[in-house]
């Protein structure tokens, strides 16, 4: 029976691949037999990541620094990326930031900054991706991370520019599986819940925000890691052939009630 979930010989690019959620899905994407293309601002994190993917899961790991804000530098890697493997598959527009402070104070440089990464960014990534490698190849997975807090509001964390971009994103991804699936390239967005990175653990280990997740998500916890994984291998792999324009939560449930 074939495997649906194989990825030998296809390439994944993946942004925000510094730490985190990022270096999470792209070895899930590595352990399937896919070569990566770790995007992120610091080399000498991706250069960590790229000799740990390549030692664990013996793939190829191409690391290349980019600031997704910056058209040029994103123009730039992907054609690094198509010229050293000749191919980009997999997209997986993780990069991101986010300002937190009560609408009402968030500055507009706030609010643009939030644009610029988390929406403008994973737009002007997606499209040299698809422009340079999915479109000629009549193929291609783009899997955007948003969030929860793309499809709802919330109580706890006052994020409002965060809400705005994620949502963006949302439906960003409807505009683009729309668009481009005549070209056999399918898009979808991930919408994460709790889950632990550098960035969170802070917030999400203090004793208010414990008490606030038991009480609001069904499962009555943060996300693990490695929960992540199955969503995006699903949404990477062939499996996932009719899926499209999807925005998936893997959040223990927050959305649903």
């Amino acid at each position: 029976m074939k495997d649906l979930f194989d990825l030998k010989g296809q390439v994944a690019m993946v942004t925000g691949c510094s730490g985190g959620l990022g270096v999470q899905m792209a070895k899930a994407l590595a352990s399937a037999g896919c070569d990566i293309v770790p995007i992120a601002r610091r080399m000498d994190k991706l250069e960590e990541v790229a000799a740990s993917l390549r030692a664990d899961f013996g793939v190829e790991a191409l690391p290349l620094r980019c600031d997704i804000t910056s058209t040029e530098q994103v123009e730039e890697v992907v054609s690094k990326a198509v010229e050293r493997f000749g191919r980009i598959d997999i997209l997986v527009n993780n990069a991101g930031t986010g300002a937190v402070a009560p609408a009402e104070n968030i500055t507009d440089a706030q609010f643009e900054n939030e644009m610029q990464i988390d929406l403008f960014g994973s737009f002007r990534v997606a499209r040299a991706v698809a422009a340079k490698a999915m479109i000629p190849a009549k193929y291609g997975r783009v899997i955007n991370i948003a969030s929860m807090y793309g499809l709802v509001g919330n109580k706890i964390a006052p994020c409002s520019p965060y809400h705005a971009a994620k949502g963006g994103v949302v439906n960003l991804t409807r505009g683009l599986a729309a668009e481009w699936g005549k070209y056999g390239i399918t898009v979808n967005t991930i919408c994460p819940g709790y889950f632990y990175t550098p960035l969170t653990v802070d917030t999400l280990n203090s004793d208010y925000f414990q008490d606030y997740a038991h009480r609001i998500i069904p499962l009555e916890r943060y996300g693990n890691e490695g929960e992540l994984d199955t969503a995006v291998l699903f949404l990477s792999s062939p499996a996932s052939s009719y899926v499209t324009g999807v925005a998936l939560p893997v959040d223990g449930g927050y959305t649903c009630v």
